[in-house]
């Protein structure tokens, strides 16, 4: 068990900056993919995505990563177009926390209930991300990296909740979970 919470904590560690979000290196196709990357508070949710949907099973596995990843793209034009959207930062505290917690418990909510929740938390994911292009950057590319680092991380979570579920550690999900829960909490503290 402790290795699934160990592979979490690295996953944040390495994250950079964990709740700040700097300059992003080259400004296009590797800005984007540098960004959901750059912080834990979008690595942590968006594995927790993926974790989630591996926990529902079914057409989660597929509904939910890609609920967000087009929600977020749409949050990332908002946000390139100057649209101004309240408590972005909240929102993706409250995301990390939020779907934490449901991994930690091991929800099973129907898809009905599950893709509207982490598609509105998509929509701050991607709101921040398009706020946060580089005036020199180029949109296209930008998008394209932001939307293929989540898919990656989402596929990244699918895979660890597999993983683990078929080897009988479940319950290093539900602690990863709940690790996953607190380190929201220090982001909206932060």
């Amino acid at each position: 068990m402790r290795q699934w919470i160990v592979a979490f904590a690295v996953v944040a560690l390495l994250s950079g900056q964990a709740w700040a979000h700097p300059g992003f290196g080259a400004p296009s196709f590797a800005g984007g993919l540098a960004h959901p990357v750059s912080g834990a508070d979008h690595v942590l949710a968006m594995l927790a995505v993926g974790v989630w949907a591996s926990q529902i099973c079914g057409r989660a596995r597929w509904a939910l990563p890609l609920a967000f990843v087009g929600v977020m793209a749409a949050g990332g034009a908002l946000g390139m177009s100057g649209v101004a959207m309240p408590l972005v930062e909240a929102g993706i505290a409250g995301s990390v926390v939020v779907l934490g917690l449901l991994v930690a418990c091991a929800a099973r909510w129907p898809l009905l209930a599950a893709a509207p929740l982490v598609a509105a938390f998509a929509l701050f994911h991607g709101h921040a991300h398009g706020t946060e292009l580089p005036a020199t950057a180029s949109a296209t590319g930008y998008v394209a990296g932001f939307v293929i680092a989540t898919a990656l991380l989402h596929g990244a979570g699918l895979w660890l909740g597999h993983a683990a579920s078929s080897r009988g550690r479940s319950m290093a999900l539900r602690v990863a979970g709940a690790a996953i829960a607190l380190c929201g909490v220090a982001i909206g503290l932060a």
